[in-house]
């Protein structure tokens, strides 16, 4: 009969087991690097040669997601052959797998959405490219979402203990739906108010709107609430379900570009064909113009002034903002010019 084994030659075997595990997991992580390094240099290589961005945009989200999945494939090969990493495997592999893969998938959901946002820069039609960039914005967000709620979901279920309650909770699930489902019920409503306006389009992404009194113009959508940003860049955030329970203002729902005017004041008696002229001639030479709508109108008469209202037309909302401060610049100028007598002395 053998005699048993003293702690210090425990110790010693443990030591070497230890040892023996961390240097063929070393091998396989740095085997796993230098492949990754390889992978990218050559991919990378070849994406220079591509006049296009869209594989950089990929290959700058993908790199690090995939530099570590890499290692972990490698730990978990490597496994197959040693007890003591297959052991440590199996304890850690259940967490770390879905959050790799979690992460991979959502950096290729960025990447292809960044790639979408930047194919429709290349549109000619701001109807359409705002259309697009607003439903890429909201299935981007809501895939981004499922994947991180699914991640976290399979990291928790590969605690024993989190998935017994899971398990226990589901047999007697119908009174806590009912529970979650009432206090999540503004949750759930945005979220779907959000799937709605991605499907329906109610509101774009650069849509001019007046929402309880305040106009400008849509600068983000998500999931639960919508940025719009005035005038004064005060930014509004007001609740996604808000645009389909109530009413609102869209001034460029159609496509045919978007009306604004401004006030000019000048003196009572001053002839007003010349200036009517002058700002036919200051409108037509401006390339934010669509040609649609421009006309002068005397809007209101009162002591000491004549309110003349310059109507223009633009292609969208940014057209407009550059075109209604140009007219007006452009036309104090040529009355400072030309009907000197005819400013007043508030302008």
């Amino acid at each position: 009969m053998s005699p048993a084994p003293t702690t210090a030659e425990t110790l010693i075997d443990w030591s070497a087991a230890l040892t023996g595990a961390a240097i063929h997991a070393g091998i396989a992580v740095g085997i796993a690097l230098a492949l990754h390094f390889a992978l990218f240099a050559v991919l990378k290589r070849a994406a220079r040669l591509s006049e296009s961005q869209s594989d950089d945009l990929v290959f700058a989200r993908i790199y690090q997601p995939i530099r570590f999945a890499m290692a972990g494939i490698a730990i978990s090969l490597v496994a197959e052959g040693n007890a003591l990493i297959a052991r440590f495997w199996e304890l850690t592999g259940r967490f770390v797998e879905p959050a790799l893969l979690g992460w991979v998938l959502f950096a290729l959901v960025k990447a292809f959405a960044q790639i979408m946002q930047l194919r429709t820069e290349a549109y000619q039609d701001e109807v359409a490219s705002r259309s697009r960039r607003t439903r890429i914005a909201i299935f981007s967000r809501m895939a981004g979402f499922v994947i991180i709620f699914v991640t976290v979901a399979l990291v928790l279920f590969g605690i024993p203990a989190v998935r017994n309650i899971g398990t226990t909770l589901l047999a007697s699930a119908g009174i806590a739906t009912l529970a979650v489902g009432a206090a999540a019920q503004p949750a759930l409503k945005s979220l779907i108010a959000g799937i709605q306006i991605a499907l329906t389009e109610p509101i774009r992404i650069g849509d001019f709107v007046v929402v309880d009194g305040e106009s400008g113009r849509v600068e983000d959508i998500r999931l639960s609430f919508v940025v719009v940003r005035t005038g004064d860049e005060r930014r509004i955030i007001i609740p996604t379900a808000k645009f389909l329970d109530g009413s609102f203002q869209n001034w460029t729902r159609v496509g045919g570009g978007i009306t604004g005017s401004v006030v000019l004041p000048i003196k009572p008696g001053s002839a007003i064909q010349p200036i009517r002229e002058a700002y036919t001639a200051l409108l037509a030479a401006n390339p934010d113009w669509d040609q649609r709508t421009g006309a002068l109108h005397v809007s209101e008469v009162r002591v000491g002034s004549v309110d003349l209202n310059l109507v223009m037309s633009a292609p969208g909302p940014t057209s407009l903002a550059r075109l209604r401060p140009a007219v007006r610049e452009a036309m104090l100028e040529w009355l400072r010019e030309h009907m000197p007598e005819a400013l007043c002395d508030e302008v």
